[in-house]
């Protein structure tokens, strides 16, 4: 039996209006991607600086200037012997960063860490071993009588 001609032709349409409304999610996908991009940049630009409005996954090199988190360390150790992550919350607690935010504070240790280590071989700062461990950490010249709580 041979199809009617009407029928045909609204098929080849419904094709055809199927095939643009495709196109049509697919060039909607991209200016949504186009979007969220723009948005991101625009917030980037806009950024106050301020601890409370960042995101938890910001680059925290970005957040110290150039010796600012070995200064605030050494001044911090003036005190006497600390440990890494009684630094960490000292730097946290000095630069006005929420020191209940673990992923921050580790990030600020793994930073601090490297830091430490290197004016241990510049001769800056000294290594007094490990507590439980947690490296302790001491300004040339204080001596390390006394235990630290941990």
């Amino acid at each position: 039996m041979a199809e009617i001609r009407t029928v045909t032709t609204l098929r080849s349409k419904r094709d055809e209006v199927a095939a643009a409304i495709d196109s049509y999610e697919r060039r909607l996908e991209q200016a949504r991607a186009d979007l969220s991009h723009l948005n991101a940049t625009i917030a980037i630009f806009e950024a106050s600086g301020a601890p409370g409005e960042m995101a938890s996954y910001v680059d925290i090199h970005r957040l110290f200037k150039r010796g600012e988190a070995m200064l605030i360390c050494k001044a911090a150790l003036t005190a006497g012997p600390m440990s890494t992550r009684q630094l960490a919350t000292h730097v946290m607690a000095s630069k006005g960063f929420d020191i209940g935010d673990k992923v921050l504070a580790k990030s600020v240790g793994y930073t601090l860490i490297q830091c430490l280590r290197m004016q241990c071989h510049r001769g800056a700062v000294k290594d007094c071993g490990k507590i439980k461990g947690v490296r302790i950490w001491s300004l040339p010249g204080c001596e390390t009588a006394t235990m630290l709580a941990i």
